[in-house]
């Protein structure tokens, strides 16, 4: 944030939120508790996180991951993808905020660094004339892995930097407000991710590609990331 040029107190103290994909729903459920929102009226809330969301691929308006999404009082993330619509971004909204509370509901886009500035537009659009106030964040991870030669799952840093480029591009042009990014990165200096300022290379991944799951942002490719976004929130 000094990097932003924003100075605030309260950057100096520490606030844990923790958030997760709602993804097993056995799971889920079993962290569901009765509980009081801010009125004091009746809610429940899934104590597994303080914000779940839901992903791309399990976001259809007829499966259980939305139902389950609908009943809780958490806020509520929703992967978009290139296969989303602007009329199913709307049955979103009018699903899982259907009181337009705002903080209620984050899309989080993930259309990959070639297609972010045709397809997302359309879609805030069709949101905004809804009245409806949702946070719009980026996920410039998801939409730009690959395979590499060497058999490796793997996203190139500069693929994910357009993307980003991208969205606030798409902001700006629009006159909204880019909420944040979603990225996964790690503190150890893994090779499991493309390019950067070390430049690695499909020859380089496995030296240190330790991902259970998806590659991620090694130390210096996040600071990276982070003086670039930087840049962009400046300009």
């Amino acid at each position: 944030m000094s990097a932003c040029g924003v100075v605030d107190s309260n950057l100096d103290t520490a606030e844990i939120y923790a958030s997760h994909e709602a993804l097993v729903l056995d799971y889920e459920r079993a962290m569901l508790r009765l509980g009081e929102d801010e009125n004091g009226d009746p809610a429940l809330y899934d104590l597994s996180a303080h914000y779940l969301w839901i992903g791309d691929r399990t976001r259809q308006l007829d499966h259980a991951h939305v139902a389950f999404a609908e009943i809780i009082a958490n806020p509520i993330g929703m992967k978009i993808g290139p296969t989303t619509t602007p009329d199913q971004a709307v049955e979103y909204v009018e699903r899982l905020d259907p009181h337009n509370k705002p903080g209620r509901l984050t899309f989080v886009s993930r259309m990959g660094n070639s297609k972010v500035r045709d397809l997302l537009p359309p879609i805030i659009e069709k949101v905004r004339a809804t009245g409806h106030q949702v946070v719009w964040q980026c996920d410039p991870m998801h939409g730009n892995t690959h395979e590499s030669p060497s058999g490796y799952k793997t996203r190139h840093f500069d693929r994910i930097v357009d993307e980003v480029q991208g969205y606030f591009e798409v902001h700006n042009a629009l006159g909204t407000h880019p909420g944040g990014i979603h990225v996964e990165i790690t503190g150890e200096n893994v090779t499991e991710c493309l390019g950067g300022a070390q430049d690695i290379s499909d020859d380089d991944l496995a030296g240190r590609y330790e991902t259970a799951c998806d590659p991620r942002l090694n130390t210096q490719q996040s600071l990276e990331l982070a003086f670039l976004v930087a840049e962009m929130l400046r300009d």
